[in-house]
């Protein structure tokens, strides 16, 4: 047996702000949807987006993603949507923690940090 993902779910209050940040932005498919569910995934990372004003005014999700090339998202994001990277996260950074990191933020404050082993 062996845990193998997590799925977070992510509440926004008009849910066109969730698919233009992870789809148009950054490059995730809709994979599925209905009046309050919209699936998106990119690799391996599969992430729930709904529809849902009540939670979405109380949790704004930090989420962290894994990835082998972090140089190629940095510069394919930069590329696509400059405008949603962090402004205090901006560019890959060594941390002190060990992980190569950076950030994007939509427009909710939902913040995602793309993470490497350095």
């Amino acid at each position: 047996m062996s845990l193998q993902q997590v799925l977070p779910k992510i509440f926004y209050e008009e849910i066109e702000t969730g698919l233009a940040f992870f789809v148009d932005a950054m490059g995730f498919r809709l994979s599925y949807s209905d009046d309050t569910l919209y699936i998106v995934t990119r690799d391996e990372i599969t992430l729930l987006l709904v529809a849902n004003a009540e939670y979405a005014q109380k949790d704004r999700p930090e989420i962290r993603i894994a990835t082998d090339d972090i140089h190629a998202i940095y510069e394919e994001i930069k590329t696509r949507s400059p405008h949603i990277l962090h402004p205090n996260g901006n560019t890959v950074v060594h941390k002190p923690w060990g992980l190569l990191e950076f950030a994007v933020l939509d427009p909710t404050t939902v913040c995602v940090i793309f993470q490497q082993e350095a």
